[in-house]
């Protein structure tokens, strides 16, 4: 296993136990966990590539139902109670969630090719160029709709927040969306003209979709923020997407209005 494979998990783990520490989980949890263990074994078997196919079928509708929280077994601690962070926000509240990160971990212990290799160099100028390009899409985009203000502030549960979002929600989506999804619809139109640009865009409104739960806005500048996280995936592998992605939402969450104006 790589190195950088091994820090990924490590720090997921970490914050897996972070959220263990305020959580619990009950045996029907398990099942989620089994039926994971038989995703990855289907996806790395090299017998039948149509048990392959059915295995990533099988992970995506997993991920998608961890993701919504609709699995049992799963009781997710309320870290941050419900309040407004600055006078013109709608009340926000937090959880330290312990369904979700089991989509990282399904990810980087049976798909190790979405982490990516780059050179250092290569890292932090993708790290800065996509920070610098999601900053301008997505929080100058969010500032003319209207939907964010200049309120800068650190909260005292500012830290709790910040680890649980680097830990337990932009790696397990930068993991999902640009390692997996990005990185496998590059792979599939590898010999496609422009493959990997479409690749980079498809995952974008993807993960702009994801977010249509906030209303139409998150989903255009989420799918913005995703065109920038991709360019860091491509450039710079999962560690520049991840630390593009974390940097963009520690701005929004300390300069902005957070989550959003009421």
């Amino acid at each position: 296993m790589v190195a950088m494979q091994w820090t990924f998990l490590i720090l997921l783990s970490i914050g897996y136990y972070m959220a263990l520490c305020f959580s619990s989980m009950s045996w029907p949890a398990m099942i989620s966990v089994a039926l994971l263990l038989v995703c990855g074994f289907a996806v790395r078997q090299q017998t039948l590539q149509f048990g392959r196919y059915l295995g990533h079928g099988l992970f995506i509708v997993l991920a998608l139902a961890l993701a919504l929280h609709w699995l049992p077994g799963f009781h997710n601690h309320r870290g941050i109670a419900l309040q407004r962070f600055s006078e013109n926000a709608i009340p926000f509240s937090m959880f330290l969630n312990l369904d979700k990160p089991l989509i990282g971990f399904w990810l980087l212990l049976v798909c190790p090719w979405i982490v990516g290799r780059c050179p250092l160099r290569s890292f932090l100028y993708a790290t800065a160029l996509a920070l610098t390009l999601s900053t301008v899409l997505a929080l100058g985009g969010a500032l003319l709709m209207g939907v964010i203000a200049w309120a800068p502030k650190w909260p005292d549960q500012g830290w709790l927040w910040m680890f649980n979002n680097l830990l337990l929600v932009t790696l397990v989506e930068e993991a999902l969306f640009r390692g997996y999804i990005q990185g496998g619809l590059s792979r599939i139109m590898k010999n496609l003209p422009r493959g990997e640009n479409l690749a980079l865009l498809l995952a974008s409104l993807i993960f702009g979709l994801a977010h249509a739960g906030a209303g139409w806005q998150w989903v255009v500048l989420a799918s913005l923020a995703g065109v920038g996280y991709g360019v860091a995936y491509r450039f710079g592998g999962l560690g520049a997407a991840i630390l593009s992605h974390f940097g963009l939402n520690l701005m929004h969450f300390a300069l902005f209005t957070y989550p959003m104006a009421g």
